[in-house]
């Protein structure tokens, strides 16, 4: 295996900084004076992990109510999720329990899972324990880590211990959806895995997280926001319309 590809959503209540997270990450800017993000965005980075090139597909997600009902298509066939709070809003800590479960009635295979307490910058009005946080994350099978977006603080750790779990869970073949290369020239930005549509919504046999150690990972610090061709009717049913300018 020289190559993986991976689909990674990041759900939580609007405001806590999702956009920001991925916006920082990628760009190295920040998004203070950005509204909130409608519907879902995408967005695609790269790593090097011991050899094997690790492609993810950032779906950053609206956490509006009134944009509940279409998320679930955004969750398919997700291979490693970051459920993000405020660490000085605890109401979007508590919401973490239902985002938890949207996932749990939406994803079948067995993904990597981070918890991220984010507004780490925020200490002085902080609201939630790292230890209240991290018992959490622990009784879903997550991992724990905490952010600021904007002092860019814990970013890379968030997204090194994200890819160093989905190269676990490839070579141990637990992913029915994870894709796999023998080339590391062979990966493309939009593979369509989603041949099997009778499996779009069924509620999930396997536990939610599959934790990871530490590791020797780095980031080839390379990143990009990407406007894929797409529908409601493409997300539903798996399909995706390559863009110019998607693949590296």
């Amino acid at each position: 295996m020289k190559a993986i590809e991976a689909k990674v959503v990041i759900l939580g209540s609007e405001g806590v900084g999702k956009t920001s997270i991925v916006t920082r990450y990628l760009k190295n800017v920040t998004s203070s004076d950005q509204g909130p993000t409608i519907s879902a965005s995408f967005f695609s980075c790269k790593l090097y992990l011991d050899g094997v090139k690790v492609k993810l597909q950032v779906w950053d997600t609206a956490g509006q109510e009134r944009f509940r009902a279409v998320a679930p298509m955004y969750y398919r066939n997700a291979n490693a999720a970051i459920l993000v709070f405020d660490l000085s809003q605890h109401k979007t800590y508590r919401d973490l329990k239902m985002w938890a479960q949207e996932l749990q009635r939406n994803v079948q295979d067995p993904m990597i899972l981070t918890v991220v307490g984010n507004k780490l910058d925020l200490h002085a009005t902080r609201t939630v324990s790292r230890e209240e946080a991290f018992l959490f994350a622990s009784s879903i099978g997550a991992n724990y880590m905490e952010t600021s977006a904007l002092n860019e603080q814990g970013l890379n750790q968030v997204f090194l211990r994200i890819a160093e779990g989905l190269v676990r869970l490839a070579n141990e073949n637990k992913s029915q959806t994870l894709r796999r290369y023998d080339s590391s020239n062979s990966i493309s930005a939009y593979s369509n895995v989603f041949a099997d549509d009778d499996q779009a919504f069924h509620l999930p046999s396997v536990h939610l997280g599959i934790p990871v150690e530490e590791g020797d990972v780095h980031s080839s610090d390379v990143g990009r926001l990407e406007t894929p061709s797409w529908s409601i009717d493409h997300i539903a049913h798996g399909s995706v319309e390559t863009t110019g300018w998607c693949c590296y």
